[in-house]
C-alpha cells in the first residue's frame, strides 16, 4: 500500500476524546490496519474548535483537515454508503467518507467504508502518494 493512511470523522458536537479513539481504532481494525498511524484526520468545518477532536488529534500527532460542507458534495459519488439524514443536511450520503476522501487528495481511494458508533463516524482514505 501506498500514500498515508487518512480517517474521515462525523461527530456530534461535544463527542469526547475516547469516542472518537475507541471509533478510529474500531474501524482500523476492521480494515486490517491495526497499529498503522492515521496522520491526518479530516471532518466538517463546523467541527473547528471541538474539545474532543483536539485532544484526539494531539493523541495520535495526526493534522486535523476541516473540509467546508459545500466541498464535501463533489465526493457524493466516490461514497460507499449514503444515510438520508446525513445527505438531507450534508448534500453527500457520508461525512466521514467524502472527508477521509477530500483529506486524501487527488487520486485518494476509500479502503474503509463507514463504520458507526454512538457518537462517530470513521471511514479511512489512502492517499494516493
Amino acid at each position: 500500500m501506498t500514500g498515508r493512511l487518512v480517517a474521515g470523522l462525523g461527530l456530534r458536537p461535544g463527542t469526547s476524546e475516547a469516542d472518537i479513539l475507541a471509533c478510529l481504532d474500531e474501524a482500523l481494525a476492521i480494515a486490517g490496519l491495526s497499529g498503522e498511524g492515521t496522520p491526518r484526520l479530516a471532518t466538517l468545518s463546523s467541527r473547528i474548535g471541538e474539545p474532543g477532536l483536539a485532544a484526539a488529534a494531539a493523541s495520535r500527532e495526526a493534522e486535523i483537515v476541516f473540509v467546508p460542507d459545500e466541498a464535501l458534495k463533489g465526493f457524493e459519488a466516490a461514497c460507499a454508503t449514503r444515510s438520508t439524514r446525513i445527505a438531507s443536511l450534508y448534500g453527500v450520503g457520508s461525512v466521514a467518507e467524502a472527508a477521509a476522501l477530500a483529506a486524501a487528495g487527488p487520486g485518494g481511494t476509500l479502503v474503509q467504508p463507514r463504520i458507526t458508533t454512538a457518537r462517530v463516524t470513521c471511514a479511512l482514505a489512502r492517499a494516493a502518494l
